[in-house]
């Protein structure tokens, strides 16, 4: 019989994509409000793996990924979409996106989206929300999924995503992991 034990907070991350002339500037600080002081964020890079977005919010989008210090408990990732839903409608314009926020939780064996669209692959949680399994960890690094998302099977997403991992077991543990498997040699 299995037990039910409460689980081990997770690492809030998140894949930002701007409008072109948006400034990542007030979608951090509106983020910031709800979860607390960010501890990364990558630099925006051309969006190129989908023109789906340029409809809502034209061309020349951008992506980043970031993440806050405080841990969460999994189970609070229906009100964090909530919560980011919220902030993109603050920051819309005429009713068009200027900002699309994807949180997630990271945890030491994977990453979940949340999403308000129901798919073959995505668990109902509450409140409309589902969970979206988009990678996991196994032989060392963080692997794609036949449905994840292209952003987050890039080689290079998915190397930032390790790093915030080990930055994790940091938090978690209160000593810098040493074990081999977070330097990701075996990343393919």
């Amino acid at each position: 019989m299995s037990v039910p034990s409460p689980p081990r907070p997770c690492k809030l991350v998140f894949g930002l994509l701007l409008a072109a002339g948006q400034d990542k500037g007030p979608v951090l600080a509106a983020l910031q409000d709800p979860f607390g002081p960010l501890d990364f964020v990558s630099r925006p890079q051309p969006f190129t793996f989908t023109s789906y977005y340029e409809k809502e919010m034209g061309p020349g989008i951008l992506r980043c990924f970031g993440s806050f210090e405080r841990l969460v408990d999994p189970g609070d990732l229906p009100a964090i979409k909530l919560a980011t839903n919220q902030i993109e409608k603050t920051l819309a314009d005429r009713g068009r996106r200027r900002a699309n926020i994807d949180p997630g939780i990271l945890s030491e064996e994977r990453l979940v989206l949340a999403t308000g669209k129901n798919y073959t692959h995505r668990i109902y949680l509450r409140d409309g929300i589902y969970a979206d399994l988009t990678l996991l960890f196994q032989k060392g690094c963080y692997r794609p999924l036949p449905w994840t998302y292209p952003d987050y099977a890039d080689r290079e997403a998915r190397y930032l995503f390790g790093l915030l991992r080990g930055l994790l077991l940091m938090q978690r543990g209160g000593s810098i992991p040493t074990h081999k498997s977070l330097l990701m040699e075996e990343m393919d």
